[in-house]
């Protein structure tokens, strides 16, 4: 049954506010992509500079590598896996995937034998953990768009307490990060990286590969151990933050990207329904005229 010229229009100017909304949020989402993107960028020179003096550090110690936080164990047998998505949809599939990818890791973790605890940053993670009814050590939310330093260090001190936690009482030998890194404003990948124990190679001997960078000479006081207690949980917490940020500048990405396709599909189907009013409304018109030349005609013959 053919949609009357009333439902026609009652339709496009639905569509129509619709698209004031998705080309708002699209618009909105491409502002703060830009920050985001910026808070990165200045975040990556501490980053840097912290991961090689940690590296130093931990070169710099006599004999073999001593320390909690970078000798694995050697059985692995429970695992955190820190999971980071967004705290509202309108974003494409940018937490589906995260979601996806995540339950790669735990279901080749599980066929290992190895225990995963979850730890989940953003609504969309919490909610599809808890409809499932999978259980979650520690939640975070309502900061996927615009983590701050303090959220990172939340999060990281938490999972540094549990990793240094016996293993009998909740602790974990491994923590994996779920995150989404963001290469470019089209191409956002979803990324599995080991956090915790760190994985520290000494160079050998007979490298050699050619260097053009400049490798700070470093002095330890009191000694690289001291040094390297104290850098370890500024390194781990600027990690979370490298993932935070890199989740925000690709949620709003994804956001912007799914708005625009929102807002051109909004055009399209207006330009439908904008041409089949106008059928409707010719077709009445024609109806109308009929009508009153059949009424002409009938009046003429009874006279």
């Amino acid at each position: 049954m053919a949609a009357s010229l009333r439902e026609l229009r009652q339709r496009r100017q639905s569509v129509t506010s619709t698209k004031k909304i998705t080309q708002a949020m699209e618009l909105i989402a491409a502002s703060k992509v830009i920050r985001a993107q910026q808070s990165a960028r200045r975040a990556a020179p501490y980053t840097q500079e912290l991961t090689s003096a940690v590296a130093a550090a931990a070169v710099a110690l006599p004999g073999q590598i001593d320390h909690p936080l970078i000798n694995p164990v050697p059985q692995v047998r429970r695992v955190a896996l820190l999971m980071i998505t967004s705290d509202r949809g309108m974003n494409g599939a940018y937490s589906s995937n995260v979601i996806k990818a995540a339950a790669r890791m735990r279901k080749r973790l599980e066929s290992q034998g190895i225990e995963v605890y979850r730890y989940a940053v953003g609504r969309k993670i919490i909610q599809y953990n808890t409809f499932r009814s999978l259980p979650m050590v520690a939640t975070w939310e309502g900061f996927s768009d615009s983590p701050t330093y303090a959220h990172a260090h939340e999060i990281a001190d938490r999972l540094m307490a549990d990793f240094l936690k016996p293993y009998e009482e909740g602790g974990v030998d491994e923590i994996h990060a779920v995150y989404t890194r963001m290469e470019s404003m089209l191409t956002q990948t979803p990324t599995v990286r080991r956090l915790l124990p760190l994985e520290v190679v000494k160079a050998s001997a007979t490298d050699a590969t050619p260097t053009v960078e400049y490798t700070p000479q470093y002095s330890f006081e009191p000694d690289p151990e001291t040094v390297l207690d104290s850098l370890m949980p500024l390194y781990i917490r600027s990690r979370v933050w490298f993932y935070l940020l890199q989740s925000a500048a690709s949620q709003l990405a994804s956001q912007q990207r799914a708005m625009k396709s929102a807002t051109d599909n909004a055009n399209q189907l207006i330009e439908t329904l904008t041409r089949q009013a106008n059928q409707a409304r010719q077709a009445e018109i024609t109806q109308e005229i009929t009508e009153i030349v059949g009424g002409a005609s009938a009046l003429a013959e009874s006279s």
